[in-house]
């Protein structure tokens, strides 16, 4: 840009020398010479970069609102009264997280005063959300999001080992293997037994934040796996729109899903099965029956909830330690134990694969591990030997909207050819303006 802008002076230059007695000419040149020179733009939270310097920080332990002003040339009252006026925005005051990054800014204005002060405190909660408090003349608070742009891509993948080292050859995100095993194909393909020469097709989104941030797999649009001689398609479709609810169906309209996912953390073990007659050495090798399924996994490592359904306690309890419940319908229940952290609340809506808290070993536990356990009709059983229902069916109003809905998805699809090597180019791109 700056070479551009060069060359531009330099050819205006030369015109106004060649034409230095028409000042007619060399008016029309002077003026566009200033549109040339003129600063260019460069937006950051929605402020001008070059008229502030950026100053940029994590929240570190023990920082508050104030010791981070006073640190920056702002004295207490004017502090007191910034946090009032923005509190009905953002309690600055109280809800700053240590790690969160902030930018304060300082106007060029005032680079010549001695006492450099800021005046605007700019908080992301994260990489897309942030919370501007401006106290350069009013105190203003508002929050706000970055722009956020979505790219639609396509991928293939010939399986040699596994799809995850499929998918790191190619470049591409490990998330598509969860979306894939986890979202779409987690009760027709067992992912850890995938064969040599399997292969797939997807459709998917990512995402970006700033155009350059980026973000991870959106959704994944349409899928197409061959396994074990079967040719699996998978198409996204939103069958609830209020609760937000897409499950994806295979080319005749059957959901793919059942109605409880295998395990509520990706990729673990079973470090403890139901057993009414399990015998303990620590309590004297007495019968102490296990009425839940043990997955070790480490700590921090999310805990999904295996099915859609209403969160009826999350709390801390005894030997259960912290701990979610949720009941699905009038016949099922799940019970998730041992959290380090509950990410749900009482009566909150949650649908199947969101995260509802971390492993932990909080209560009576001898590792990290989640216990998951499962009522039907008020009796904990097995959840490994009941026949478990498929996920809700397509309505037949729907039906019909679907099949006319995935014609030209699988159409596209069909034309994807496999390849084996570099991973596919950006297609098309989507953005999404700030929403203020």
């Amino acid at each position: 840009m700056q070479l551009k802008r060069l060359v531009a002076i330099t050819i205006i230059a030369i015109s106004l020398y060649a034409c230095k007695e028409d000042d007619s000419v060399k008016k029309e040149y002077q003026n566009e010479l200033a549109e040339i020179v003129e600063e260019e733009k460069i937006l950051e939270f929605g402020f001008d970069r070059n008229d502030y310097e950026f100053k940029r920080d994590t929240i570190r332990k023990g920082d508050t609102f104030g010791i981070i002003l006073e640190r920056n040339n702002i004295g207490y009252p004017k502090i007191f009264q910034i946090a009032e006026k923005a509190k009905d925005t953002f309690d600055i005051a109280t809800k700053l997280q240590v790690g969160k990054p902030y930018t304060l800014l300082f106007s060029k204005e005032n680079e010549k005063d001695s006492i450099q002060k800021p005046d605007t405190f700019i908080y992301q909660q994260t990489l897309e959300d942030y919370v501007v408090i401006n106290f350069k003349d009013s105190i203003q608070a508002y929050r706000s999001r970055k722009p956020i742009t979505y790219i639609e891509k396509t991928a293939t993948g010939i399986i040699e080992n596994n799809i995850s080292e499929t998918l790191e050859e190619k470049g591409l995100s490990q998330k598509l293997a969860y979306k894939m095993a986890d979202d779409i194909y987690a009760w027709t393909i067992d992912f850890r037994r995938l064969q040599k020469g399997d292969r797939f097709k997807v459709i998917y989104t990512d995402k970006y934040i700033d155009d350059s941030i980026y973000a991870g797999v959106h959704n994944v649009k349409a899928a197409y796996f061959e396994h074990n001689g079967d040719s699996l398609y998978a198409f996204e479709f939103e069958t609830d729109s209020i609760k937000g609810i897409r499950d994806y169906f295979n080319e005749n309209a059957k959901n793919l899903r059942r109605a409880f996912l295998k395990a509520p953390v990706q990729f673990s073990r079973i470090s403890s099965r139901y057993n009414l007659k399990r015998r303990i050495a620590l309590y004297g090798n007495r019968i102490r029956p296990h009425k839940g399924t043990d997955f070790a996994a480490p700590v921090g490592t999310p805990i999904m909830a295996t099915a859609n359904g209403t969160v009826i306690e999350s709390t801390r309890r005894g030997g259960n330690g912290k701990y979610v419940k949720i009941r699905h319908n009038d016949t099922y229940t799940t019970q998730y134990l041992h959290m380090s952290k509950r990410l749900v609340k009482k009566g909150q809506f949650v649908k199947q694969g969101d995260i509802i808290g971390k492993v932990g070993m909080t209560g009576n536990t001898g590792g990290p591990h989640v216990c998951y356990r499962f009522w039907k009709n008020g009796k904990q059983v097995d959840p490994f030997k009941q026949k478990l229902p498929e996920a809700k069916p397509i309505s037949d109003s729907l039906k019909v909207k679907y099949l006319d809905f995935i014609v030209p998805i699988k159409q596209r699809l069909d034309n994807i050819f496999f390849i084996e090597a570099e991973p596919i180019e950006k297609e098309n791109t989507i953005s999404i303006d700030p929403i203020l």
